[in-house]
């Protein structure tokens, strides 16, 4: 008689599992779908007694974000026990995904045994961390190249996009489980998504055991460790497989742990304080506005390229004006509001319109003859110009409503 072999699953390292056949179904999910980025970022977020940090961290890695970027990524918020969502426009389009797991999905934690010294409560709160990554990985194994990890308390260098696309395609060629964009933890650790399965199945058998990132360090030393081998031969062959980035592009900020009454004030020495605006060598111009600008936030500042232009709160038909000394053919232009620190002044309900030359007279006023060529969404507006209509005389930016906010134009890229 021949014997078939029982195939090993999920329902090995958590047996409950077989007493609910929708243990493992989504509770929740907010998103499109979206299949095929080159990066899908998670970030597993529980409510915390003293303080939440998601909405800052979302708008910090959403912020330098272009039009083009936001289509080849795709962030995963893995809810664990609340949601609180202020960022529809994002869910809409495909970039951002809220799940949440089945309330079956989890054991029962009062049975788990205290281990390697800790309490109760922070085994039972490191064994529960490790099983939301675990789902959060089976998730997201499906939907793009690479998977990134993160933490629902950091903030991201500005530009970290473009920097994590350049390190992969160069370390592309090479051997490696994971790269480090952050040296604290498990923040920042990227892998390929075809080890994702390898890796959240580690974590779930050994769960119960230990912390995750000393889990991602046994995953190195079974790949590499010779026993016959000193330590130092050990961590040369792990650090192989390892590769790291600096700067950091990820810093910590979170000073209170979702673990009651935990304070965790660890901070990335790698990790560059980003600047609050980016500088970009735009024509000549002659610069005005109807919005009075704070303190030495002026727009001449912000359109040289060394400072940010900070305003008080914009009304309806206020305007930014750049009107060219010549005219001049623009292949493209990228207007960011808001900054790293300030997410909330950004501008709402505001186009971008150009003057072409073949358009007279013109003044400053919001009544000519502008084409409108853009508009912001999520605080960014970017594009290109018609060649029917060039060259471009003037381009102003106009808020169509009051504001509730300040506002703030921290970069302003003019391509000619």
């Amino acid at each position: 008689m021949q014997q078939v072999l029982q195939r090993p699953n999920i329902h090995h390292y958590l047996p409950h599992l077989r007493q609910n056949l929708d243990s493992l179904s989504p509770n929740v999910v907010l998103g499109q779908g979206r299949h095929g980025v080159f990066l899908v970022m998670g970030i597993p977020t529980v409510k915390r007694e003293k303080q939440s940090y998601l909405m800052n961290t979302l708008s910090s890695l959403l912020f330098s974000l272009t039009q083009a970027h936001r289509q080849h990524l795709l962030i995963i918020v893995f809810v664990a026990e609340f949601f609180l969502w202020s960022f529809p426009d994002d869910v809409q389009s495909g970039l951002l995904e809220v799940v949440s797991p089945s309330p079956h999905y989890y054991p029962d934690f009062s049975t788990i045994k205290e281990s390697l010294g800790d309490s109760k409560d922070r085994v039972r709160w490191r064994t529960k961390q490790n099983l939301d990554f675990s789902y959060l990985m089976h998730y997201a194994q499906d939907k793009g190249s690479y998977y990134i990890q993160l933490e629902d308390d950091v903030i991201a260098k500005s530009g970290y996009y473009d920097e994590i696309k350049a390190f992969t395609a160069q370390e592309a060629s090479k051997d490696w489980l994971f790269l480090e964009f952050s040296q604290l933890g498990f923040i920042g650790k990227m892998f390929r998504t075809s080890d994702l399965h390898m890796i959240s199945e580690f974590f779930l058998m050994f769960h119960k055991d230990k912390p995750v990132d000393w889990l991602l360090d046994h995953i190195l030393w079974v790949k590499t460790c010779n026993p016959e081998k000193n330590a130092k031969h050990c961590n040369d062959q792990k650090a192989l497989l390892k590769r790291q980035y600096k700067p950091s592009l990820f810093q910590h900020v979170g000073l209170h742990s979702s673990l009651l009454g935990k304070i965790q004030p660890l901070k990335d020495k790698a990790f560059e304080t980003s600047k609050l605006y980016q500088a970009h060598n735009n024509p000549a111009a002659e610069l005005s506005s109807s919005l009075t600008h704070y303190q030495q936030h002026s727009l001449e500042r912000a359109y040289k390229g060394v400072d940010f232009f900070w305003a008080l709160t914009p009304s309806q038909n206020d305007y930014i004006l750049f009107k060219f000394l010549q005219p001049i053919h623009i292949s493209g232009y990228l207007f960011r509001s808001g900054n790293i620190e300030t997410s909330t002044d950004k501008f709402h309900n505001t186009t971008v319109e150009v003057l072409p030359r073949n358009v007279k007279p013109w003044v400053s006023k919001v009544t000519v003859s502008f084409c409108a060529s853009g508009a912001f969404a999520s605080g960014l507006a970017e594009g290109a110009i018609e060649d029917v209509l060039q060259p471009i005389c003037a381009i102003r930016l106009v808020f169509q409503s009051d504001a509730d906010v300040w506002a703030i134009l921290s970069e302003i890229s003019i391509k000619v």
